[in-house]
């Protein structure tokens, strides 16, 4: 999966359902068909096991989208690490976070941690992240651009991450 294209993903994900190895989707809590912008209600969790039980139970867009934002972190991204905070999935490598995803209705969230420093800026300021957290929303498959998000998430791991010591 890994070495497919977004566009590939989406297609896939049209034609079956998504599941990731080993998740256990009844441990996540399910993102309402009617969310009012908040983040889900899962389980903080540390670990692979929960951010793919958390992205399994996410309705169809956002479980694609998610699911592609996810394989793009750990083919970029050497020594990921994954954990569920806050209802949403948070991505580090060290001992920070640097980058959240999360399913929202209509969208998912893709939120830089220290993202104003990042070059180009993305382009959305989400409320209650943060005064330098940037990211954008994703509706589709097609709104990933393969290339920025992963220079994003290169320059993001590359600066201490929130909870981690300077590099």
């Amino acid at each position: 999966m890994l070495s497919m294209t977004s566009r590939e993903i989406g297609k896939r994900e049209a034609q079956e359902p998504a599941t990731h190895a080993g998740a256990d989707a009844d441990a996540a809590a399910t993102l309402p068909e009617a969310m009012t912008g908040r983040a889900s209600p899962a389980k903080a969790a540390v670990g692979d096991k929960p951010v793919f039980a958390y992205i399994a139970s996410l309705p169809q867009p956002q479980r694609g989208i998610a699911e592609a934002v996810d394989a793009l972190a750990a083919k970029t991204l050497p020594g990921l690490r994954r954990s569920v905070k806050w209802g949403m999935a948070y991505y580090g490598v060290g001992d920070g976070w640097c980058f959240s995803c999360g399913g929202f209705a209509g969208h998912v969230k893709l939120m830089f941690i220290n993202g104003g420093a990042l070059e180009p800026v993305p382009p959305v300021t989400p409320v209650g992240m943060g005064k330098s957290t940037r990211g954008v929303e994703l509706e589709s498959i097609e709104d990933i651009d393969e290339r920025q998000i992963a220079a994003w998430m290169k320059q993001v791991a590359s600066v201490p991450g929130v909870g981690g010591k300077r590099r």
